[in-house]
Order: C-alpha cells, then structure tokens, then sequence
C-alpha cells in the first residue's frame, strides 16, 4: 500500500483556491475534487481572514464624491474662453481618470451614474 504524504499548500494557493468558491455556480465541493482535496480543509481556509475571499461589493451600493462648485469652469476651450460662464442648465463633471462630462438640457440620473461608473472603471 503506498504511503499518503501530506500536501503542503502555499498562503497564495490557499488564497487562490478559496477565491474559487466564490464564482456562481461552483460549490467547495467541486473545488476540493479539483484539488484532489478534502472540503473540509477548504471551509477551514474560509473561516481564516488570511484566506477568505473579500465580500463582493455591492454594484448599487451609494458611493460619495469629492464635489467642488465654482464659478467658471477651471479649464482652457476654446469655447469655454469665449464664454467664461456655463450655460443654465448644464453640468460640467471631470472624472479623475481624465475624462470631461458636458450635460445639458434634462438627463436620466440613473443613466448618468451608470454612465460615470464605466468610464471611472
């Protein structure tokens, strides 16, 4: 009968293979068959903060902004330099990543966060 050795896992495959239980549709189980591996080895990594996965965050969750108001638009156009003053009715929004926001006129809220959330991802 051949000698069972005891499998040595690294932290980063501890880390790894937990993280693959949280994928939709995978259970531990199929995981630990993988691995050639007993379940219960990996809920007892789940349990440990050093290998448990990061809660998801909620895509819906509300998420504060640093918000600045002045009076003129703090950039160079052409068009802006021609007329310092926005016109009523129009959001400027500048996006850390570099991009620019012109809104005027009425606008869909849910659209325009959805909008900021893919261009600041």
């Amino acid at each position: 009968m051949a000698r069972r050795t005891k499998r040595l896992w690294t932290d980063e495959e501890k880390r790894s293979i937990c993280l693959q239980t949280t994928a939709a549709g995978v259970s531990v189980a199929r995981v630990a068959q993988r691995y050639a591996m007993n379940a219960n080895v990996i809920f007892k990594w789940l349990r440990d903060p050093r290998y448990a996965p990061a809660p998801p965050a909620e895509p819906d969750a509300a998420c504060f902004l640093p918000v600045e108001i002045v009076d003129r638009p703090m950039h160079d156009d052409s068009e802006a330099a021609a007329d310092p003053t926005p016109a009523a009715g129009m959001i400027e929004i500048d996006l850390a990543c570099g991009h620019r926001l012109r809104i005027s006129g009425t606008y869909d809220p849910e659209a325009l966060v959805r909008l900021i959330r893919g261009l600041s991802g």
